[in-house]
């Protein structure tokens, strides 16, 4: 009579292990995937142009300045009554989660420099507690920083109408996305870092994770 609960223990057993061992096999290739597509190297999508701006502190600043460094690129202007204080705030969360040895930049271009002289970013950068050694704020004229943003960085910029603005400040529309570029000057991804269906955090993650993969490049 114990024949029979004997072999219904073992089939039940067998069973239990074979379910362990598919979700084990399943898990394993998730994770080799995961590590597949962490390892694809990122695009190129096009050369940034060397450029001749001004940082915050006054002093000219150029792509040499760049060179050999991953760099996280946005653009925003100080006035903004929009999306600008949000991106910083993100810029800064970005340069806190940077190991202290990683050799990135991030760097902001404004939009309105006819307003924002480097006195005036200056204060704005320490309004977000800009490590300025790794963070820079660019101004220029207008022509010079159309240049760089939208013809390298891809990044857009228009001015409203004054007839068309809702306050005083609302005074351009502009990308709200983060850039990264290589070693090389190659502009090599594009984030979003609002808007619907945005998932911030998982964003900052993948930016983190571009400009490591980056860093590894020669």
């Amino acid at each position: 009579m114990n024949g029979e609960p004997r072999k219904i223990s073992v089939v039940l057993s067998a069973g239990l292990l074979l379910v362990l061992l598919t979700l084990l096999l399943a898990y394993l290739l998730t994770g080799l995937e995961s590590r597949a597509r962490r390892s694809q190297p990122l695009p190129v999508i096009g050369p940034v142009n060397d450029f001749a701006l001004t940082n915050q502190s006054g002093s000219a600043s150029s792509l040499a300045d760049l060179r050999g460094h991953a760099w996280i690129a946005d653009i925003i202007f100080t006035r903004c009554s929009g999306p600008c204080l949000k991106m910083s705030r993100q810029m800064k969360e970005l340069q806190d989660a940077l190991p202290t040895a990683s050799k990135t930049r991030l760097v902001t271009l404004t939009t309105d420099p006819e307003f924002d002289t480097p006195p005036v970013l200056a204060k704005y950068a320490a309004r977000f507690d800009a490590d300025t050694n790794r963070w820079m704020f660019l101004t220029g004229t207008k022509k010079e920083i159309g240049a760089l943003a939208a013809g390298g960085l891809k990044l857009s910029a228009v001015e409203v109408k004054p007839a068309e603005r809702q306050s005083e400040n609302d005074l351009f529309i502009h990308s709200t996305i983060f850039v990264v570029v290589d070693k090389q000057a190659r502009l090599r991804g594009v984030f979003e870092t609002s808007g619907e269906g945005v998932d911030w955090q998982a964003g900052k993650q993948k930016i983190l994770a571009a400009v490591k993969q980056l860093e590894r490049e020669p």
